[in-house]
């Protein structure tokens, strides 16, 4: 509830707000850290300025167009701009599930978000995937259940 409280006043009062998306099959495709960071480049040349510098929370990011950037791990609680851009990528995230599902209401993720909850799992299970699950994440799950 507090993010989208704060989530039109951060749009309003920005500089500059970019969102990067990146599908399914590209996260299966180039794994989830290399999705993260091509997701912050294309939020990177939405921006209708150009930033002196760029922070990023967590720990690894590609250079993007020279432009200086610094790693900072849980920086969405000591920045603000990394934390206004936490609130705006989990909102959009978050209006997205809710569009998925209006489609797919069994797997819950209206409320689970995209997060593989015990009761999401157990969907699956019964109802396999859908267009939008991540097929990588299914195998690891699959192969963890396999290793004793």
């Amino acid at each position: 509830a507090a993010r989208e409280a704060f989530a039109p006043l951060i749009m309003q009062k920005a500089l500059a707000v970019g969102v990067g998306i990146v599908d399914n099959e590209t996260i299966d495709r180039i794994n989830i850290l290399q999705a993260s960071i091509l997701a912050m480049h294309l939020a990177l040349e939405q921006l209708q300025m150009v930033p002196a510098h760029i922070v990023v929370d967590g720990n690894r990011f590609r250079p993007f167009r020279n432009i200086p950037h610094t790693c900072i791990i849980k920086g969405d609680s000591s920045v603000l701009s990394v934390a206004a851009a936490s609130i705006i990528a989990k909102t959009t995230r978050d209006k997205l599930m809710m569009e998925l599902d209006a489609s797919y209401p069994e797997y819950g993720w209206k409320t689970n978000m995209g997060y593989g909850t015990a009761a999401h799992r157990e969907v699956m299970r019964n109802l396999g995937q859908t267009p939008y699950h991540r097929k990588s994440f299914v195998l690891k799950e699959f192969q963890k259940k396999l290793e004793f």
